[in-house]
């Protein structure tokens, strides 16, 4: 058994909607809830989240939640954001501070994001969640949509909405 396989099993991973693989590791259920504009949600949640060489791409989506992306083991993986404030950013997530990558991210909820990993077998993170994740706060990328928002990230766009062609990322 490779170590991306005794990860998934050991950590209980499943597939995830959004491409890679995870699983629910808190709830804030000890707390009360938090009101928001579409309901009660829990004050904060977690999972791991990895990605994997035959499972390489976070596809794009949108949170109205703020997120925090912790890097834990494995490969670097790469973060792309996209909203009308910032356009285009691109962070790597990995155990290399000397070649720019960080070991946390912060996405604001309201952000389009897509994540790939970079090389090897696997990448390992944690997602902390406030207010709580709740599907309903989860948007998934439509081509159409996002490229005529986006029209001159077309190319990115199409690579990690659906989820064909080249596992690798392009260069922005």
């Amino acid at each position: 058994m490779s170590d991306k396989e005794r990860l998934i099993d050991r950590l209980g991973l499943e597939p995830h909607i959004e491409g890679g693989w995870y699983r629910r590791i808190f709830e804030a259920t000890h707390r009360p809830a938090i009101a928001t504009d579409a309901g009660a949600r829990l004050a904060l949640t977690a999972i791991h989240y990895m990605l994997t060489d035959d499972n390489p791409i976070g596809h794009w989506h949108l949170n109205r939640s703020d997120i925090l992306h912790f890097f834990h083991a494995g490969d670097p993986i790469d973060y792309y954001l996209l909203d009308s404030q910032h356009g285009l950013r691109r962070f790597t997530l990995g155990p290399n501070l000397d070649a720019g990558h960080q070991l946390c991210l912060v996405v604001q909820g309201g952000t389009w994001k897509a994540a790939c990993l970079s090389a090897g077998p696997f990448g390992l993170l944690s997602e902390a969640v406030s207010p709580g994740f709740d599907y309903e706060d989860m948007t998934l990328g439509r081509i159409t949509e996002l490229v005529k928002q986006f029209p001159q990230h077309r190319q990115l766009i199409e690579r990690f909405a659906n989820g064909h062609g080249d596992s690798r990322h392009p260069e922005p």
